[in-house]
């Protein structure tokens, strides 16, 4: 078998954890910040899980994560 390729747009976005879920970036962080507030933008700036719909699409993206 050849080896797979890694989506590197999609490498840079996701992260496993150590049970295997993948973690993914908050969107509306990026600019446009001055009239959220900070409680917001603070919880912006975590971490979420990819949605278990969107889980196998991400797999396939990084065969080996």
């Amino acid at each position: 078998m050849p080896k797979l390729k890694t989506r590197r747009a999609a490498a840079k976005r996701f992260k496993a954890t150590g049970s295997g879920k993948i973690f993914r970036r908050k969107a509306f962080k990026n600019h446009l910040l001055e009239h959220k507030s900070s409680e917001r933008r603070n919880r912006l700036s975590q971490k979420a899980l990819v949605h278990e719909r969107d889980e196998e699409n991400v797999r396939l993206m990084l065969p080996y994560l």
